[in-house]
């Protein structure tokens, strides 16, 4: 009806500073009712156009002001998204579906950080020098700002990889066009709403809404932005490094995972078990580092098992405001029907649903009849070479296996196409390192998931991704370096 669109959340691109209505949109839904609440530019090649325009226009003033000045801009910025962290919180919620817990204390505050950690470490970093003396030379480096960055940012963490993308391109001087998912573009088009506030000056951050397919080609087939960070799917980032090769790019990719956690025999269960729920479970399952596929030693396998469901089924799924619930709503229609697709071929191949999906009824408060939800899920006796061992579920499903020795596991461990994050559960510390060593995966957690250092390299190895974010690491992706050699 008329009077239901006119309340209706309407997005704009924010382009060279401004608000700039589209003359399409896309319907976003809210995942927990299943109704469409918020409308979102539909953006292609021109409206690309213009805010690569705006953000080249940017580049020449932004990149000559010093890391000071523009660490002072990013530390306002911040301080402005905090002193709205419950507006923040409660938006990405809805669009998102997690839970208002979650984007209360993991997604706003998360992106806050984001911002004073890279204001802060910009201010440290160095260039190398070099001496000849026989030759009567001083070699040094320079780095200086790539360019235009193009941000691409997926619907699982909206605002939080968002500005981990946007912060570092920033305070390195660059100038940026971002594209946020188009199911979650709300918390991203508040956060504009901040920029001149906090001194942002106008082209230095734009943001084009809409798909990937439209806007996020456009961004990425643009000849005037050499480099490309994108976080999503390992298919989407092929297209992309296609797409990207004849202007030869710079790409920072960060894919999906098919997280293994090892838990040996001697492994503390009272940590172990609730960690590896919350790993398995948080965010809906939605992260990309997320354990899927749990790989139990056969003499505390029963045990492991029994407890593990026993804590699962204690996860409370349902209105994601509400906030003694666990576990919110997936994104979408289209990603629920796939995970519960993943479950259904589980059965198929013989496998044991434990709890969730296919066992458990799930009852949902009257609100949220049509939204997009689902209970944790635990299947066993599943095949190593099942899709649901090999592939990215992403969404509340996890497989728990039974293995014998040290050497088996690791192979089985490292027996897929991804290799972002792995946790190893043990109190016997040479093995932990052993271990740890012959995964093949971007980091290991021991005796903890997701307890992150955001001075350490962060990314994948195999079809999880290419390039390291982190202090240094973003820093070198962000910045161009020159080698200059002078004769005294």
């Amino acid at each position: 009806t008329m009077a239901q669109s006119k309340s209706l959340l309407v997005l704009e691109n924010f382009i060279g500073g401004k608000f700039v209505p589209c003359s399409s949109y896309i319907d976003s839904y809210n995942p927990s009712t299943g109704d469409v609440y918020c409308k979102v530019p539909d953006s292609g090649k021109e409206e690309v156009e213009a805010a690569v325009k705006a953000a080249k226009d940017a580049f020449p003033v932004w990149s000559s002001k010093s890391p000071l000045e523009r660490s002072q801009i990013l530390n306002k910025l911040a301080d402005l998204i905090e002193q709205d962290l419950e507006a923040f919180a409660q938006a990405e919620s809805k669009d998102q579906g997690k839970t208002i817990t979650f984007a209360r204390t993991v997604d706003i505050p998360r992106a806050v950080y984001n911002f004073r950690f890279f204001a802060s470490s910009i201010l440290h970093h160095v260039t190398e020098c070099t001496e000849m003396a026989t030759m009567g030379c001083v070699h040094y480096t320079s780095r200086t700002p790539v360019g235009v960055a193009g941000l691409i940012s997926p619907w699982n963490l909206p605002l939080y990889l968002l500005t981990w993308k946007i912060a570092p391109a920033i305070a390195c001087g660059n100038t940026v066009v971002a594209k946020p998912s188009e199911m979650t573009s709300v918390t991203a088009w508040m956060m504009c709403k901040l920029l001149e506030k906090a001194g942002v000056p106008h082209g230095v951050v734009n943001v084009v809404f809409g798909k990937g397919a439209k806007a996020g080609e456009a961004l990425v087939c643009h000849p005037d932005v050499p480099l490309i960070s994108f976080t999503g799917s390992t298919l989407t980032a092929q297209r992309i490094t296609e797409k990207s090769a004849p202007h030869c790019k710079r790409l920072s990719l960060e894919l999906g995972g098919k997280n293994p956690a090892i838990i040996f025999d001697d492994a503390d269960l009272k940590q172990c078990i609730p960690t590896t729920v919350r790993s398995s479970f948080a965010n809906q399952g939605e992260i990309c580092l997320c354990t899927s596929r749990i790989f139990v030693q056969r003499g505390i396998y029963s045990e492991f098992l029994k407890r593990f469901v026993a804590e699962a089924k204690k996860w409370k799924t349902g209105n994601p405001s509400d906030p003694t619930v666990n576990m919110g709503a997936l994104i979408s229609k289209e990603h629920l029907e796939k995970v519960r697709n993943y479950v259904k071929k589980a059965q198929t191949e013989g496998a044991k649903i434990l709890c969730g999906e296919e066992v458990d009824s799930l009852a949902l408060p009257p609100g949220n009849q049509k939204g997009y939800f689902m209970l944790p899920t635990v299947i066993t006796e599943v095949k190593d070479e099942s899709c649901c061992m090999q592939e990215e579920i992403f969404g509340p499903v996890t497989c728990v296996v039974a293995f014998d020795t040290e050497e088996e596991v690791i192979k089985r461990a490292n027996g897929v196409k991804y290799g972002l994050a792995a946790t190893v559960w043990s109190s016997n510390v040479g093995r932990v390192h052993r271990v740890a060593h012959r995964l093949q995966s971007g980091l290991v957690w021991t005796n903890c998931w997701l307890v992150r250092d955001l001075n350490l390299p962060f990314g994948g190895m195999k079809a999880s991704g290419i390039g390291r974010e982190g202090a240094k690491d973003s820093y070198e992706f962000f910045t161009e370096v020159k080698t200059i050699t002078i004769k005294h």
